[in-house]
């Protein structure tokens, strides 16, 4: 169980949603075995390994204790190698701000389902392969992101951002 300064401390949990990965590089003889890192600030979380597919679906759920909107979260996919250390499959990097100033706007249950409360253009500061949008979605600020891969030939890793206030935190 934390202790109440741990829980006084935080802003709130982020849902990490790692969907499905794009065209990522060949690491094994004819395919890879990827599986996603992400870290925030001291937390690392990973999704479970996808054998022997360049364009694997994850789904997978990753929930990150925010206690600093401003640390970006650098995402790494690894191939998973049973003899030899895992090989780097490209990373990538985003910021919550955008994410955040969103939540804090004022009356949110007011827009219509789907309304697009802010949108994020790739450049040269972001990984961003195409705009992303941050939406107001089933009662919820929803965020969707396509991260091109740096460091590596060719790859995207789709994400999906949900905000969760658990009880007794401070909030935003």
């Amino acid at each position: 169980m934390e202790s109440p300064n741990v829980v006084a401390n935080l802003l709130g949990l982020l849902e990490v949603r790692i969907k499905r990965g794009h065209n990522l590089v060949v690491r094994d003889m004819t395919a890879s075995d990827p599986y996603v890192v992400i870290k925030m600030g001291d937390q690392k979380l990973k999704t479970r390994v996808i054998n022997n597919d360049i364009n694997p679906t994850w789904d997978n759920d990753l929930i990150v204790s925010v206690k600093d909107a401003n640390l970006p979260i650098k995402l790494t996919v690894y191939d998973y190698d049973v003899i030899s250390k895992d090989d780097k499959m490209g990373d990538a990097e985003f910021d919550i701000k955008a994410f955040v100033e969103a939540l804090k706007m004022p009356r949110l249950e007011r827009h219509p389902n789907g309304t697009v409360l802010k949108r994020i253009q790739p450049s040269r500061t972001n990984c961003l392969a195409e705009e992303s949008c941050i939406i107001w979605k089933d009662k919820q600020v929803v965020q969707e992101l396509c991260l091109r891969l740096r460091n590596v030939a060719t790859g995207e890793v789709e994400v999906e951002l949900r905000w969760i206030n658990p009880p007794g935190c401070k909030g935003l």
